[in-house]
């Protein structure tokens, strides 16, 4: 890993950690509009950001009420959903079909949060992955046109 992507991704993970924090209130939970989530977009511009982002999510997961599950299987959950997309980059060329993929695949994904959140809140599991999936649904939906947007103007895909 040369210098570039180690300095952008620190840059990467301290901007999910600042952002989530941000939003903390709604950041954790069984609803979590984490709007740092759109930045799980960036690995379908360059697969290297994917240090960055499962990093800024494993440091805001020391936040987050369920402690040590979460710092476990929250950042799980983002490096499979990462690695599932980046495998399926090979595949798939279209940026937007990507994105939707993407959107998709972290929203069923959150079932593995979901288990986490469940040992400590006790409520119903199946309630829980709901939740959780139809927030990070929304959230991810919405950061499409963001990062398109974004990466127009930064061109994620020269910047690492």
């Amino acid at each position: 890993m040369n210098i570039r992507t180690l300095v952008v991704n620190g840059i990467i993970a301290a901007l999910y950690v600042a952002v989530s924090l941000l939003v903390a209130p709604v950041a954790f939970g069984v609803i979590q509009f984490r709007v740092s989530e759109i930045f799980n977009h960036l690995v379908i511009f360059d697969k290297r950001y994917f240090f960055g982002i499962t990093i800024g999510v494993f440091l805001t997961n020391l936040f987050s009420m369920a402690g040590g599950l979460d710092l476990v299987f929250g950042t799980a959950h983002t490096a499979i959903s990462l690695g599932i997309i980046i495998f399926l980059k090979n595949f798939i060329k279209n940026k937007l079909t990507l994105l939707f993929l993407n959107t998709l695949i972290f929203s069923f994904n959150m079932f593995i949060v979901a288990f986490a959140l469940n040992v400590v809140i006790e409520w119903s599991y199946l309630f829980i992955w709901f939740t959780l999936a139809i927030s990070e649904l929304i959230i991810l939906l919405i950061g499409i046109p963001v990062i398109f947007a974004l990466q127009k103007r930064l061109r994620f895909d020269k910047l690492i």
